[in-house]
């Protein structure tokens, strides 16, 4: 490809030859000047690495964008400079730097090759050289102006001016001070594209005066920045000048900024150390100029002192009916929080001093431990804040940041104080479970001190740089999960757990709470809409399946929605009454139906119970079998605690198998698959010991498990079943799934005693600590003709597991 035949005429062809192209970015080689080049490409490194070893050139092209990683040829300026590779050094980063001298001007004529590597039949560039008087007047014209640039402009050193001399022909010099000035590349390009010597030196002489007059201008703006600070210290002397000649003339009376800081120091009723540091600050201020950022920062700091409640606090409600009364009105049941509640205020009654429990409210989303926190604080009178933990990962914002640093304010803790006004407010750390941890801290571990209640009286913020005590504050945490809090964090704190609701008191909720909120929310009174309990029933039976309440309030604000459109455009002068018959011409079909109903009589299939952080899950655990070697597959996204206690299940019946009337030779030619559907969900936990070891029993007898049972228990190889956790939660997930009965391990007996009178009628809870009598209770003795396979009742010479044992 060639420029125009204008310039094909001007210059002339010396040399025709094909090259390899090297595009360059923001970097231009001129002739005869030796440039440092880095590439980082692959394929350029290794055409460099090809020339540099045939000691062959390489054609030097400029980008017309240097943004672009992959140019195609159109992407290039077709006059470039051939080069020859001095030196190059490979890096283990795969960067390849080298020194390359440019030889000639040249100029692309067509690309050749389809490769990665662009190749291009080049032309050389002769160059037109007037020998007059002309040229050489500008050369010294050029000469003479880069002497004054060199000692105006930064980046040109003083032996630039001596090189720039020493340049033994005009085109030379043109090309040796085109590299080196500041100019835009694209301006660059121009001066290597101009092969006519006298006006390249022209467009260059022209470029060096814009650069000389930009320098200029730039000290000049400099100089004026300067004039205007000496004026601003000029100003901030004559201003106190006057505050003196008006003190002495008595027109000073006015009360100042300062003034009005003295007298809020003295109101703040601060400790004496507080107080010593918020005068050395004032007294720091007084000497500095009010324009100065640093007085902003100092003013800043100032004002949070002096607004602290250093002594401020709000009268505690210890009338125990009043505050019992407030707490059934916010919330139904929830005994144990409220009789902790009401225990603090009772011994806050007999003793004033004591210092703020520190409780955390564990439980599944919806319960109310968030909302119970405000109820809390109005029960006893006193100021509420609600700091969120979830997703914090900065230890700055629980201690706050160092005043340093510009934007610095105090902690989260700090800063809730300030806006209550007290410092005795109850103050909730919400989603404590979930604080992460980076490069800048840990939020866990700045809790430490604060959740402490033998070291918060003197806690420490970064940013006030001195002790605020904290023992009069009453903390609440809240979490779904207790694991992911750090021992020694959980270890500060009273547990206190908030177990999902029964469909019972469901129905008192909504009766009480949620369906009066959702008609004033949606401008309802009860004149207009009138749920009756089937309805909700229908909706907490077929439409929700939670521990909490939060699906539940959605789907009453639908129906309520529904309602309001009914009234809202004419059709509902008459009190709509909604029945459990209603309910899916409003919701639409059923979300949820009774997976266990569907289940039931099927061989090595049994029902498991699950404790999750939104509570209590049913969980199948399924067993097959297939003809093969020995082995024992496990789906389901298991842990691997989980994956263990398959192993030990399978250990404890192989290790059983006379005992429980099965045949040896099944494990070792068949293969055994345990899976745990709901694949995309990760599980693992060892309470579904027994569930497995039931499955596995159930599979190789060919006896199905009993109707509408279920299961948990983690296990030992000798037969020994050991207790679970979150029975509540588990029994409430079975109750909702129509369990009938549930097998428990013998310790988790006495944990029964504060089940929910309901959970206790509907569902027969049988407890063993031995899993022989505990599997033969869970089989049903019916046996499908086409599953005892494994069975060894035909084997007369083989003892059952209960003649043994008599």
């Amino acid at each position: 490809m060639i420029d125009s035949t204008d310039e094909k005429q001007k210059l002339q062809i010396i040399d025709s030859r094909i090259l390899p192209v090297l595009p360059l970015k923001e970097t231009l080689v001129f002739p005869y000047l030796v440039v440092p080049l880095m590439i980082q490409d692959t394929d350029q490194a290794r055409l460099v690495d090809d020339a540099l070893m045939r000691g062959s050139r390489i054609g030097l092209f400029l980008q017309k964008d240097p943004t672009q990683k992959n140019p195609r040829p159109e992407d290039l300026y077709h006059i470039g400079c051939s080069g020859s590779i001095l030196k190059m050094l490979r890096f283990p980063d795969g960067t390849v730097r080298f020194l390359i001298q440019g030889l000639t001007r040249i100029r692309i004529r067509r690309f050749t090759g389809s490769s990665n590597l662009m190749m291009a039949e080049v032309e050389e560039i002769k160059e037109t050289v007037h020998d007059t008087v002309k040229t050489e007047a500008l050369q010294r014209i050029i000469l003479e102006r880069i002497k004054s640039l060199t000692e105006m402009a930064p980046y040109l050193s003083d032996e630039f001016h001596v090189s720039a001399i020493n340049q033994d022909t005009p085109s030379k010099l043109a090309d040796y001070i085109a590299s080196n000035l500041n100019i835009p590349m694209a301006q660059k390009q121009q001066l290597l594209a101009e092969a006519d010597v006298y006006k390249r030196m022209s467009k260059l002489y022209a470029a060096i005066l814009k650069e000389i007059e930009v320098l200029e201008l730039s000290h000049k703006i400099q100089a004026q920045a300067a004039s205007e600070l000496g004026k601003s210290q000029r100003d901030y002397i004559l201003r106190e000048q006057m505050k003196a000649i008006k003190k002495e003339l008595g027109d000073g009376d006015e009360t100042s900024e300062l003034e009005e800081f003295e007298l809020r120091i003295k109101e703040a009723e601060m400790p004496e150390y507080a107080e010593q540091a918020a005068r050395k600050e004032l007294d720091r201020l007084s000497h500095m100029n009010p324009s100065s950022a640093e007085y902003t920062v100092a003013r800043t700091y100032l004002d949070i002192l002096v607004t602290l409640p250093w002594n401020k606090s709000t009268n505690d409600k210890l009338d125990l009916r009043r505050a019992k009364k407030v707490l059934d009105e916010d919330h139904f049941d929830l005994d144990k929080v409220k009789d902790r509640i009401l225990e603090h205020l009772a011994v806050r009654k007999l003793k004033a001093d004591i210092k703020g429990p520190i409780l955390c409210f564990v439980g599944p989303p919806g319960v109310g431990k968030t909302s119970l926190g405000k109820s809390i604080a109005r029960a006893m009178g006193r100021e509420f804040a609600r700091v969120s933990l979830g997703g914090m990962r900065d230890e700055a914002e629980i201690r706050g940041h160092r005043r340093t640093y510009i934007g610095a304010m105090p902690g989260r803790i700090i800063q809730s104080i300030k806006r209550c006004g007290s410092n005795n407010p109850v103050i909730m750390l919400d989603e404590v479970d979930k604080l992460g941890s980076d490069f800048r801290g840990d939020p866990s571990s700045a809790l430490l001190e604060v959740l402490d209640p033998e070291q918060n009286d003197s806690f420490s913020d970064h940013y006030l740089e001195i002790s605020f005590d904290l023992s009069k504050v009453m903390f609440i945490t809240t979490a779904n999960w207790l694991e992911p809090i750090p021992p020694v964090l959980r270890d500060r704190m009273e547990t206190i757990r908030l177990p999902g609701y029964t469909d019972l008191e469901k129905l008192a909720i909504a009766k009480r709470h949620l369906i009066p909120k959702q008609l004033d929310n949606h401008g309802l009174t009860v004149k207009n809409l009138a749920l009756a309990d089937s309805a909700i029933k229908a909706i907490i039976d077929s439409y929700t399946r939670e521990a909490g309440l939060r699906n539940l309030e959605r789907e009453i604000a639908s129906v309520a929605r529904k309602a309001a459109r009914k009234v809202a455009t004419g059709g509902g002068r008459k009190k709509i009454k909604v029945t459990g018959k209603d309910i899916p011409k409003l919701l639409g079909p059923e979300r949820f139906s009774r997976e266990v109903l569907s289940r039931q009589g099927l061989v090595g299939v049994v029902p498991g119970l699950a404790y999750t952080s939104v509570g209590g899950e049913l969980l199948f655990i399924e067993a097959t079998s297939m003809p093969g070697k020995a082995k024992l597959t496990l789906t389901g996204q298991l842990g691997d605690v989980m994956k263990e206690s398959a192993l030990a299940a399978l250990s404890f019946i192989r290790s059983n198998c006379h005992e429980l009337k099965i045949d040896p030779k099944v494990f070792e030619d068949h293969e055994i698959h345990i899976h745990v559907p709901a694949g995309a969900t990760p599980k693992d936990g060892p309470s579904a010991g027994i569930t497995i070891v039931v499955a596995l029993a159930s599979l190789l007898t060919g006896r199905p498990v009993k109707s509408f049972m279920a299961m948990t228990g983690e296990i030992t190889l000798r037969g020994t079943i050991l207790p679970i956790g979150g029975l509540k939660e588990k029994l409430l997930a079975a109750y909702r799934a129509g369990i009938k009965s549930v097998l428990l391990p013998e310790d988790n007996r006495k944990d029964a005693q504060e089940l929910p009178p309901e959970i206790k009628k509907g569902i027969k809870l049988k407890f063993f600590s031995e899993l022989f009598p505990a599997v033969k209770y869970a089989l049903s003795k019916k046996i499908p003709t086409d599953s005892g396979k494994y069975n060894e009742r035909s084997n007369k010479g083989k003892k059952s597991f209960r003649e043994k044992k008599s």
